[in-house]
């Protein structure tokens, strides 16, 4: 027993301790030797003959394979570490550098970066952590200015803040019973104009949507006019997509417009010698604003641009047609001469106030033409063509003299 014993201490000392000793782990190996030879003491009491031989060599391996498993372990925890040490290193030299580098990177930010196969994509992976970085820093900052200014107004006197605020309140209160009262008499004496809203099916949800809001524009483009119309909407049915959209836009004030909205036609509202439908495929075109007609707009908005559905409409009723002189005074790009409906509102109501066409197209947006011409396209035309005529003719005469003279030379000659 005590030769066994012995036996496995000297190879303890002479195998597995100089390995430990190199790699510092010397004092954790002394308790497991003590621990392992008194185990191996008590198992050859309790169960091992005489005749059984320990194995000393498959003990050996044992011993080596777990110590190198621990080495290799923390051989790789210490390369790692180093890896990262150096990675900031160089993170520090880029920024002193003047690179675009983040201040501040975690561990796991870290590996990513070293995990970039090359040069620029380590640099546009900093790059987006830095971007990062300044948009949190802008975030925070504009909060903490947005919290000091809230603070200053609390501690700030009230008393010029409450003042303004209650004379806006008052302004907009009076200035809409003025307009209210403009409204209210023009449903009385005012002249109708009125919106024909019979073209829900040739339009789709959301260009019914467009049309309500350039009506709501027109509404209070007119309830804001010095001499406003009286406005009519004609062909109007509950429950159709013209009044469900009005009352998202209304709600509650729905019921408290200063308009007339009917469900009947309105050749049957007013005489037919009256109306003149406004479109722009009229051939008619519109020369004075007549304050004792009653204009129809038709409430549409065409994205897909259907020539022709308004005036097919006019002539199946039998109804004038009119359209505005855009070509006489506006030297006009390419493209369709539709308005939207707040636009033609400004150009009517201009032209009820002061009659001057020059005024009121200029609601028209600018990009749809060049400027105005000083004299209509017409007679513009008419001029262009007398001078070009004209320099035709002088030129004729030239070579008709040229031809006399030259003919003259030849009948000399012979």
């Amino acid at each position: 027993m005590q030769s066994a014993n012995m036996l496995l201490k000297k190879i303890l000392r002479s195998s597995v301790l100089p390995l430990a000793t190199q790699h510092g782990m010397k004092k954790d190996l002394f308790p497991l030797s003590r621990t392992l030879s008194l185990s191996l003491c008590l198992k050859q009491d309790s169960s091992c003959s005489p005749s059984e031989k320990l194995d000393l060599d498959a003990w050996k391996k044992v011993m080596k394979s777990g110590l190198q498993e621990e080495v290799g372990e923390k051989v790789s925890e210490s390369k790692e570490l180093s890896t990262l040490a150096g990675a900031r290193e160089i993170l520090e030299m880029w920024r002193r550098a003047g690179r675009s580098v983040p201040e501040n990177i975690s561990e796991e930010q870290l590996k990513t970066f070293m995990e970039c196969p090359s040069k620029s994509a380590k640099k546009k992976y900093l790059k987006f952590l830095h971007l990062k970085e300044l948009y949190k820093k802008n975030d925070k900052r504009k909060m903490d200015e947005k919290r000091k200014r809230l603070e200053t107004k609390e501690q700030a006197p009230k008393t010029d803040e409450t003042r303004r605020n209650s004379f806006i309140c008052l302004w907009s209160s009076v200035m809409d019973r003025a307009y209210n009262w403009r409204a209210a008499q023009s449903m009385i004496f005012g002249q109708p104009l009125v919106f024909d809203m019979s073209y829900e099916k040739d339009m789709s949800v959301r260009e019914v949507a467009n049309t309500v809001k350039q009506i709501v524009l027109s509404e209070g483009c007119n309830r804001r006019s010095v001499d406003p119309f009286h406005i009519h909407f004609c062909n109007f049915k509950d429950d159709s997509l013209y009044h469900k959209e009005f009352i998202k836009h209304y709600r509650d004030a729905w019921g408290k417009l200063l308009i007339t909205v009917t469900d009947q036609c309105y050749t049957e509202v007013f005489p037919k010698d009256k109306l003149i439908y406004l479109t722009a495929d009229s051939p008619k075109v519109m020369k004075t604003f007549d304050h004792n007609k009653i204009y129809i707009v038709g409430s549409m908005v065409d994205k897909s641009i259907k020539t022709g559905v308004s005036l097919a409409r006019a002539k199946r009723l039998g109804l004038e047609t009119a359209a505005l002189p855009l070509e006489k005074y506006l030297l006009w790009n390419s493209g369709a001469k539709n308005l939207t409906l707040d636009q033609m509102m400004h150009i009517l109501l201009t032209l009820k106030d002061t009659g001057d066409w020059k005024k009121a197209l200029e609601f028209v947006p600018k990009r749809k033409y060049c400027g105005f011409v000083n004299k209509p396209v017409n007679e513009l035309k008419k001029t262009l063509n007398l001078i070009n005529a004209l320099k035709l003719g002088k030129r004729q005469e030239e070579v008709r003299k040229q031809f006399v003279k030259n003919y003259s030379k030849k009948l000399l000659q012979k």
